[in-house]
């Protein structure tokens, strides 16, 4: 087979981050299909604590400065554009407790989330851009998922914003109500200091009993911290 030659010159155009537009919008409202909402959720990974999706139809006249991946954003950046997206935007927020994560299974799970904040919605959306490979099952309207969607789309980004914003204040009120576990700082994510908590105090009503380590019972301090 013939070897390609390689280019003698840099590429013009390096790689650049993604940063979410309006475009994917623009085009479902050019095909007629307005409003578009986007939908995104925030802890899909942690050991405690509920998934929180949240979906956002943003007004194409204000849309807020900033908007990007809430995972790229600081604790003080998102909670200022959570502020505004509620002020400027129409939002709707859902969540999936753990004794439903560890019924129906979390991907299941955060797409039933994500369905239900789009239909709690005071406008009815039209048509859905849904971050990652899913589509959420019953959705009121057409949807299309976008790979990487907080990173493109700003209705995406916003949803991210708004889920994680929410999900992170409902784990502070969770580290009140069980404070033997740290949530408020760890958000029920599996950090040293989380997993010695259940080793200490075993799981309480918060913790997802499906996933590793929870699901073998509470295992001997070594194998949850090499988890």
């Amino acid at each position: 087979m013939k070897r390609r030659t390689p280019p003698d010159s840099p590429g013009l155009f390096p790689d650049l981050p993604l940063v979410p537009d309006f475009s994917l919008e623009s085009r479902a409202k050019r095909r007629g299909s307005w409003p578009v909402a986007g939908t995104d959720e925030a802890g899909r990974g942690p050991l405690a604590g509920p998934v929180v999706a949240a979906a956002v139809i943003l007004d194409p006249r204000r849309i807020p400065e900033g908007l990007n991946d809430s995972k790229k954003l600081s604790a003080s950046q998102r909670e200022a554009l959570y502020q505004v997206i509620l002020r400027e935007a129409t939002v709707s927020i859902a969540s999936s407790s753990p004794r439903r994560i560890d019924l129906i299974d979390i991907r299941k799970a955060s797409l039933d989330a994500m369905r239900r904040a789009v239909a709690g919605l005071d406008q009815e959306a039209r048509h859905v851009l849904a971050d990652g490979r899913d589509v959420p099952p019953g959705l009121i309207c057409a949807g299309e998922a976008v790979v990487k969607g907080d990173a493109r789309s700003v209705s995406i980004a916003a949803a991210s914003i708004v889920a994680k914003v929410m999900r992170d204040r409902m784990m502070v009120r969770a580290g009140l109500v069980y404070p033997d576990y740290g949530f408020e700082v760890h958000a029920g994510y599996g950090t040293d200091r989380h997993r010695s908590a259940i080793v200490t105090h075993g799981p309480c009503p918060l913790h997802r009993m499906s996933f590793r380590p929870l699901k073998a019972g509470v295992p001997e301090e070594a194998d949850i911290i090499q988890d």
